[in-house]
């Protein structure tokens, strides 16, 4: 059965809750202050089941809002979900100030459908009725209401008169509404939360996108808290399953009634973000005083509410009736997705101002201003497919995880493929792994690898390669970026890697002759002097090569490990560290201990050698030191 939302819209006292009763047969002021002062204050809640004209049954919510001007935040906890509004003019009173402030709050909501509807038509004659008429067809001419296209059904829910036409209309634009996408990430804003007795918590709201059902695990935001459905009801019928455009109650357990508010948000769980900073498109009304850069509004989506600050892309004020792109900073930590649509209201004195559309929740802290508003004009005109492109490109080298892609577009992984699939296709990204990258930026990073590569080699001629880590920082990459251009590099024979040594291509290490008679002599002092190891300038000066080139032999021998240097003047062959813990391992037999004196006896070594060799076996985890003694572990 399609479900579609239909929500009342209009002014205080246009009889909105007579004509749901009168449609629905269910009373929607449901508070004790409704009753007695005969208006709506908060949001009620209906429903119908009517049969399209092709006999398809379709099931009808119906959400009431306050007509009020003090409840207008009320009013837009309401209508954030709906499918269809049912804007209310009463025949004697005609269009009034919250007639004007609800249709433009719907016209920048851009709900999709709407019908006008004259309440109270038995309270006039026939030409005032006919005076009303033209009176609001001009009111939303060139609107989603316009009546060109859009029905204008006068009513009286006192004797029932154009009741049944008006029944027929909701039917044959429920049958034209496209049905939600049920396949999103679940998404359902809260607009009531309560206790009931043998059931415990229960929320309330419009399943805006996805589904649910009993037993599955979601998300609580902005808390972050995990929370299971033990029930599912849609439309007062309990169910196991809800799906997006529904009226749905869920029994939740993992939570306690005063842990949740109107405004907070149930998800899918671990894949989506709250956020404090959203780049929108902005529209302000016409009869708007103009915004001025860093101003603070009422921000309203969905059933949230909380106070932002506008930062303009584009100059320092917009003007009334105009758009442009801004940042909205908000107070409180806000759950939107792109495409979600938002309402703004004056801070001081609160009326609404104008709209707003999410163009990116998550906004890079570094994007420069004439790449930013490319940027969003790319996310709200551009298909799926060039919108994913230009955030992925945005990343540049650090690439995009898919994970993130979830989160900052709301859509699934499996939706997600196909669009990753088609830019792999045509070569505009390259994927490693869940990271996705631009191909521009991949082959930048390339060039910059290979041209670091060359630059050490001219450097260091003597030397086999850079360290993959060195090299990593030098460039400023992401680990597994790292890994792939150096996978790539190597199928591409532009690059060796040998351990942890990275290298051009052809570029290792050769040695002249006298080159490697002098590399030879180096080792060979140190590996005979043991643990009495000589002064490496000593060494270097019984060479034949100049001094300049032993110096880069010794970096060599250094690079590949023959010697180990401890400090400035201290470098020990590796064969005689390798017989040191030899040494050490024979003398724990006897004892666990050691200190510094039975040390220099055991090695003898002077105190000079002892407290370096003592502090390198210690960072070798071969000793720990307690105090003035060693633990040989």
């Amino acid at each position: 059965m399609k479900s579609i939302i239909i929500g009342t819209a209009g002014h205080i006292d246009h009889g909105k809750t007579a004509l749901v009763r009168a449609l629905t047969g269910i009373d929607t002021d449901r508070l004790e202050e409704e009753k007695r002062r005969g208006i709506t204050i908060d949001l009620g809640f209906a429903h119908l089941e009517l049969n399209a004209p092709s006999g398809e049954k379709l099931r009808c919510g119906f959400i009431d809002v306050p007509g009020h001007e003090r409840f207008v935040r009320n009013m837009l906890a309401g209508v954030g979900g709906i499918d269809l509004v049912l804007l209310v003019i009463a025949a004697d009173e005609s269009i009034k100030p919250q007639t004007r402030e609800h249709f433009e709050i719907c016209r920048l909501l851009s709900i999709p459908r709407g019908i006008t509807v004259i309440t109270k038509s038995d309270l006039v004659d026939e030409e005032t009725l006919s005076v009303v008429r033209l009176e609001i067809e001009e009111f939303v001419r060139g609107s989603f209401l316009d009546t060109s296209h859009s029905p204008l059904v006068a009513v009286s829910a006192r004797t029932g008169a154009g009741l049944d036409e008006l029944k027929k209309e909701i039917a044959r634009l429920a049958v034209e509404i496209p049905a939600r996408d049920t396949e999103a990430l679940f998404r359902l804003p809260i607009d009531r939360a309560f206790a009931m007795k043998g059931f415990g918590t229960v929320i309330t709201g419009t399943l805006i996108a996805g589904k649910v059902q009993k037993e599955d695990e979601v998300e609580l935001f902005p808390a972050h808290k995990p929370v299971r459905i033990r029930g599912v009801q849609v439309h007062g019928n309990t169910t196991e399953r809800a799906s997006a455009g529904q009226r749905t109650a869920l029994n939740l357990a993992g939570v306690s009634l005063e842990e949740l508010s109107r405004g907070m948000t149930l998800t899918a769980p671990n894949a989506l973000e709250t956020t404090r900073q959203v780049d929108v498109r902005l529209s302000l009304l016409k009869d708007a005083k103009p915004l001025k850069n860093r101003a603070r509004v009422h921000l309203h989506a969905f059933t949230s509410e909380t106070i932002a600050e506008v930062a303009l892309h584009e100059g320092n004020e917009l003007k009334p009736g105009s758009s442009g792109y801004a940042r909205l900073r908000t107070e409180d930590p806000v759950l939107l997705l792109p495409g979600d649509r938002a309402i703004l209201r004056q801070f001081s004195p609160v009326i609404t101002i104008g709209g707003a559309v999410v163009l990116d929740a998550f906004p890079g802290r570094r994007q420069k201003k004439d790449a930013l508003l490319p940027f969003l004009k790319a996310l709200g005109n551009g298909s799926r497919q060039e919108s994913l492109l230009a955030r992925i490109q945005r990343r540049g080298q650090d690439g995009f995880p898919v994970a993130d892609a979830i989160r900052e577009t709301g859509l699934r992984k499996n939706i997600l493929q196909p669009v990753i699939a088609a830019l792999l296709q045509q070569k505009q990204i390259i994927q490693a792994g869940e990271l996705l990258i631009g191909t521009e930026a991949f082959l930048k990073a390339r060039e910059r690898m290979l041209a670091a590569l060359e630059s050490f080699h001219k450097a260091n001629p003597l030397v086999a390669g850079i360290s993959k880590e060195e090299l990593r920082e030098k460039l400023g990459l992401t680990p597994l970026v790292m890994e792939t251009l150096m996978a790539q590099l190597t199928h591409d024979k532009k690059a060796e890697v040998a351990g942890e040594l990275v290298r051009l291509a052809g570029r290792g290490v050769e040695l002249k002759d006298e080159e490697a008679k002098a590399k030879t002599q180096i080792e060979q002092a140190f590996s005979a002097a043991g643990l009495k190891t000589p002064y490496m300038n000593e060494v270097l000066n019984k060479l034949r090569v100049d001094k300049t080139r032993a110096q880069k032999l010794v970096t060599l021998l250094l690079r590949d490990r023959v010697l180990v240097k401890l400090a400035d003047d201290l470098v020990f062959h590796q064969s005689a560290l390798q017989s040191l813990r030899q040494t050490l391992t024979d003398y724990k037999s006897k004892s666990a201990k050691i200190d510094v004196a039975t040390f220099k006896d055991l090695t003898g070594v002077s105190r000079k050698y002892a407290i370096p060799l003592l502090e390198y076996l210690d960072r070798e985890r071969v000793t720990r030191r307690v105090g003035d003694e060693r633990i040989i572990l």
